[in-house]
């Protein structure tokens, strides 16, 4: 694809799993961006992805990338609790910011990076949501909002599948690791019941909002068994409509994601694959203005390339695609933990009202 004459120069900090599945290439491919620079506190990885993936600069320092003037904006795809310091870092230096999903870990630090982005007001802030840019949820969010009508209810859910390593491990190229990488202290992995809340209860959560809108209250149950976790939430909308939301890890069969929509004048149905195939997600959308199913077929579905593009036009001051941005990364961070509050309580939880890490 032929680049735009002044493509966005981005730095890419962190030479991990998803920058090499995911951010590298698209920086590559994108029309409109370039892989400016990468930035590793591990020698071995920082100079192996230099190799592989030639961008003009290579730095071990993160604050190092942010004195450099050419680049223009940063992709931040590091450890989970480490995504808020180094975003507001960015920010105070006058880059633009894309932030792996989860925004953070905890609400206080995502109101924090809040203000300081308020204070920014010129500088674009992207929460990594990658979904909204499947061309089929894309699809099903204009239906929703252009033909649909008053919202009814929506049904969403993300299960995971106990053959999803075999899937990505066939789909995903050979990941470089390093003993040198820099981790979080402890082992948030450990914690089961936080670390699928925030790295897929967050893509089923933004997925509901992007299509029903917000959340402002929960009621969870959490069922564990056999190394299994099941999350059963219903959900209140703004809108006055009514939710459920199932999240489960792992499921005993193929990876089961997507959604259904009932509204006015019409409905939606949605069946999303993993996202390691790069596949359009099956809507189908029934319009009772016209009688007629509607579907989209054969686009476009490198969610993390037209991801990039999208931030990289955004920062040209182009771009007008309903994106995560740091509200909605608030949100989604509000809403996970509000859900981990009503499973501990065994009550409902207002979203607007919860405090705390998860």
């Amino acid at each position: 694809m032929k680049k735009t004459a002044d493509p966005v120069r981005i730095g890419v900090l962190g030479c991990g799993m998803i920058s090499q599945a995911a951010h590298f290439e698209s920086c590559q491919k994108a029309r409109n961006a370039r892989l400016y620079a990468i930035c590793d506190a591990a020698d071995d990885l920082r100079n192996r992805m230099t190799q592989i993936w030639e961008p003009e600069v290579a730095y071990s320092r993160y604050d190092e990338l942010l004195a450099d003037p050419k680049v223009e904006a940063v992709i931040i795809a590091i450890a989970d609790q480490f995504h808020v310091p180094t975003a507001v870092k960015a920010i105070e230096a006058g880059k633009h910011v894309l932030v792996e999903k989860p925004l953070g870990v905890s609400v206080e630090e995502c109101v924090h990076l809040l203000k300081v982005k308020k204070a920014a007001p010129d500088l674009i802030l992207r929460v990594g949501s990658m979904k909204r840019f499947d061309p089929g949820i894309a699809f099903a969010r204009r239906f929703v909002d252009q033909e649909m009508g008053s919202r009814l209810a929506i049904k969403a859910w993300y299960c995971d599948s106990t053959s999803r390593y075999t899937e990505t491990a066939n789909l995903q190229p050979l990941v470089v690791q390093s003993a040198n990488a820099k981790r979080p202290k402890g082992n948030p992995k450990a914690n089961r019941e936080s670390y699928y809340l925030l790295g897929h209860g967050s893509h089923l959560v933004d997925t509901a909002r992007f299509l029903g809108g917000e959340i402002v209250r929960v009621n969870a149950k959490l069922v564990q068994k056999y190394d299994a976790y099941c999350w059963f939430v219903s959900a209140d909308f703004a809108d006055g409509s009514v939710g459920h939301l199932d999240l489960t890890l792992a499921v005993r069969m193929g990876w089961h994601e997507g959604f259904q929509i009932y509204g006015e004048f019409g409905s939606v149905v949605g069946k999303i694959f993993n996202p390691w195939y790069l596949k359009s997600a099956e809507v189908e959308c029934f319009s009772l203005r016209d009688g007629q199913f509607k579907r989209v077929l054969g686009e476009d579905a490198h969610f993390y390339r037209l991801q990039v593009e999208s931030f990289a036009d955004a920062v040209r001051g182009e771009d007008n695609f309903p994106a995560a941005g740091i509200e909605d990364g608030l949100a989604a961070i509000k809403t996970l933990r509000a859900i981990q509050l009503s499973v501990q309580n065994e009550e409902p939880i207002t979203v607007a009202d919860v405090t705390g890490a998860i």
